[in-house]
């Protein structure tokens, strides 16, 4: 036997879809309790039964009332009875569940996240500051409300990481120009950056429509000796097409000599 119990896996949790009662018709029965209130309460004078009537449906009307919720365009409510999750309902509208019901609303719209500017070191070992911009989105209620505790912290968490899984594995930049670059190869490795970022925030049923980097550098204590490096390398870039130039004249020369 093994002295280490078996740890077991996490559920995951699949949205289902749940159609709740129309609040409009209770509304109507809102309202007509509300008049039977009145008129019980005002005939407990001549009949003393009108007033357990009037208490009775004073607490009717109180049970009915917290029942309502109301869902605005791109928003969702997770329906659940006493920590069992029955199902999410995604109509827009006025609507009414049993009021020992649980509801907790999420929002389905896009999110536009900005990460700070993190310090990270790239395939060479060089320090660069580097931030994104990410566009997001809840595509599974279920998940994002019971798989993470907090799914807007576990997505800003989440971003970071990827955001240093990507920086360490490219060099910001490659003189000779053979590689893969962060500076130099923008699409190709933002759009690694948001399947990375798929990846990771599928747990909290979050997807990634797009995104980018918002900022990207050489660290503060290196950016000047990196700039002179450039500037070198700009300098043996021109002198070497200039040699390539004086070459191909004489070269040319060489030729039109030969042909005559």
């Amino acid at each position: 036997m093994s002295d280490t119990a078996a740890v077991p896996a996490m559920t995951v949790s699949r949205e289902v879809p749940r159609h709740t009662m129309s609040g409009y018709p209770m509304l109507l029965l809102l309202l007509g309790l509300v008049a039977l209130f009145f008129f019980s309460a005002s005939q407990v004078q001549t009949m003393p039964i009108f007033g357990l009537v009037a208490v009775l449906t004073g607490l009717v009307f109180v049970l009915t009332l917290l029942g309502f919720f109301m869902l605005q365009p791109n928003q969702v409510a997770a329906i659940s009875l006493f920590g069992r999750y029955l199902g999410t309902e995604r109509r827009v509208g006025l609507h009414w569940v049993w009021p020992w019901m649980g509801r907790k609303r999420v929002s389905v719209r896009a999110q536009n996240q900005i990460s700070d500017k993190i310090k990270v070191n790239d395939l060479r070992g060089n320090p660069i500051e580097m931030a994104a911009q990410v566009v997001w989105r809840v595509h599974d209620s279920a998940q994002a409300l019971y798989d993470v505790d907090d799914y807007k912290a576990f997505a800003t968490v989440q971003i970071e990481a990827a955001v240093r899984a990507i920086g360490a594995r490219y060099p910001y930049d490659d003189f000779e120009h053979a590689e893969v670059t962060l500076r130099g190869n923008h699409e190709q490795v933002g759009e690694e950056l948001r399947v990375e970022l798929v990846k990771r925030l599928a747990v909290a049923g979050i997807t990634v429509d797009e995104c980018g980097f918002t900022h990207l550098a050489y660290a503060p204590e290196i950016a000047g000796a990196m700039l002179r490096r450039q500037q070198a390398a700009a300098v043996v870039a021109a002198r070497q097409t200039l040699v390539e130039g004086a070459v191909g004249m004489v070269e040319m020369a060489l030729a039109m000599l030969s042909e005559k």
